[in-house]
């Protein structure tokens, strides 16, 4: 622990203000379906009653998100309609492109992206001041962030906030609110469950740390409270008889194992690997059928099958996703350490990108911006994000594929990689210095000087060649 003050409060309301300006900026620029499929949810969920919500296809953009985020939308709908009726009009509102629908939307986003920062200023409060303040910079002024839900169109800042709400709880030893937030968290995006695996096994450790009493009634008021929070969102889908129908819109697995636009995971190569052997063995003289070009249209039974390897099923992406869990599933069995609950939890995220069932390529935000707190902590792990990022925010810029947003993402991703570099080479730098001229009491003084050469050379920040590749390239 260091007795360093925080940054001051002060210097987060500028880099929230800096950060909103930019946002409300970008409030004309393109807008993608995802826009009218949260018009028609603020629309669906005040005109039906809950019972229908589930049920209702007036717009091909059902709803498909867990309860919480329906209640979330009933919750806006009802400023919406004071802003315009027609926005939640269930017919008249479809395809509604007014000005106030857009202001009104964009706004939304805005303003939920509150939880996030309150989420960044709860996990900075006991940092290093440098730390703190390049925490901020990575997270409050993602590219990423701005690129989905500012110019795209989602929510994601606002969920990504509850998500390290939950980890700042967990860092702190609290175990029952971070547990608590997470599930939560839940009930609002069912997709962050991929981290479950870990949150069960890090809290059931965490709980029997003392005397088996003790530990059992840790692990009753943690399940007690878990429990309450699913039957507040489901119990009324339950009641109505509406679960099976919740739960067939929450995993739509007939929409194939990829997106209608490929996330850049495993499934990519076995895709491409499947393509390849199919024309090579046609050309061989095998009867091998071609299956479509596209491989998945995104919707529900649009998915061709392998010609050549075997089929890949939901299961099988579920079992590879746990062996992938599996090395952070034992080390949070054996040693579940509060420092360490962000760096497993992005990398079960992680594991979830790159083995899933159709993963969407958004779904690299939900371990870049935990990863963001790992990187202060050394130069590996700075490196780490640094190439990692930038790797994340290329694979978002075909969401924007219109001429006039080319610099608005090309500026944002180079503003983010000098952040980054001025950043991190503050930090890193800085300490490879202090150690490199640090007095070594134990040792001659010409052992020293190599040390401190050695230290000067090979301790600082820098760019690898493969980053430097796809920063270049």
């Amino acid at each position: 622990m260091t007795n360093t003050p925080p940054p001051p409060v002060s210097e987060l309301r500028w880099h929230v203000a800096v950060a909103t300006c930019l946002k409300l900026l970008l409030i004309p620029s393109y807008r993608s379906t995802d826009f009218e499929v949260h018009r028609h949810w603020l629309a669906l969920t005040h005109s039906l009653p809950l019972s229908r919500w589930y049920t209702d296809e007036t717009s091909p953009w059902t709803l498909d998100y867990p309860p919480f985020f329906a209640f979330f939308e009933l919750l806006l709908s009802y400023a919406a309609r004071a802003v315009d009726p027609v926005i939640v009009h269930l017919h008249r509102g479809l395809n509604c492109r007014s000005d106030s629908v857009v202001l009104f939307q964009r706004i939304t986003v805005i303003a939920a992206d509150s939880c996030l920062f309150y989420a960044v200023y709860r996990l900075t409060r006991k940092c290093e001041p440098r730390k703190g303040r390049l925490i901020w910079a990575l997270v409050i002024w993602s590219p990423m962030l701005l690129i989905v839900d500012h110019v795209h169109f989602q929510y994601n800042g606002f969920l990504l906030g509850i998500l390290l709400l939950s980890i700042s709880y967990l860092s702190e030893g609290k175990d029952l609110a971070g547990g608590c937030l997470f599930a939560i968290l839940l009930c609002f995006k069912h997709l962050f469950a991929v981290a479950a695996p870990v949150y069960f096994v890090y809290l059931l450790r965490r709980c029997f740390r003392g005397t088996f009493v003790r530990g059992f009634g840790r692990l009753s008021a943690l399940g007690v409270a878990v429990i309450a929070i699913f039957a507040a969102a489901y119990g009324p889908f339950i009641y109505h008889g509406q679960m099976q129908q919740v739960i067939r819109r929450m995993f739509p697995f007939g929409r194939g194992l990829c997106h209608a636009y490929w996330a850049p995971n495993m499934w990519v190569f076995y895709i491409v690997m499947d393509k390849v052997l199919s024309f090579v063995l046609r050309r061989l003289g095998f009867d091998i059928q071609m299956p479509a070009a596209s491989f998945t249209g995104g919707l529900v039974g649009n998915s061709s099958p392998f010609a050549v390897l075997p089929q890949i099923t939901p299961l099988t992406t579920f079992i590879m996703v746990l062996l992938a869990l599996s090395p952070c599933l034992i080390k949070a069995w054996r040693n579940p350490q509060p420092k360490d609950a962000a760096r497993w939890i992005a990398y079960a995220y992680t594991s979830g990108f790159l083995f899933g069932w159709h993963v969407h390529e958004k779904a690299s935000l939900h371990f870049v911006i935990p990863l963001a707190l790992t990187a202060v902590q050394s130069l590996g792990d700075a490196k780490h994000y640094f190439w990692l990022s930038i790797v994340s925010c290329y694979s978002l810029f075909p969401l924007l594929y219109e001429a006039q947003e080319y610099p608005i993402k090309v500026l944002l991703l180079l503003l983010h990689c000098m952040a980054m570099f001025l950043g991190f080479s503050a930090l890193f730098n800085e300490s490879a210095r202090a150690k490199a001229t640090a007095p070594e009491s134990r040792k001659g003084d010409q052992s020293g000087e190599k040390r401190s050469s050695s230290l000067a050379k090979g301790g600082g920040f820098t760019i690898g060649w493969i980053t430097r590749c796809y920063l270049f390239g």
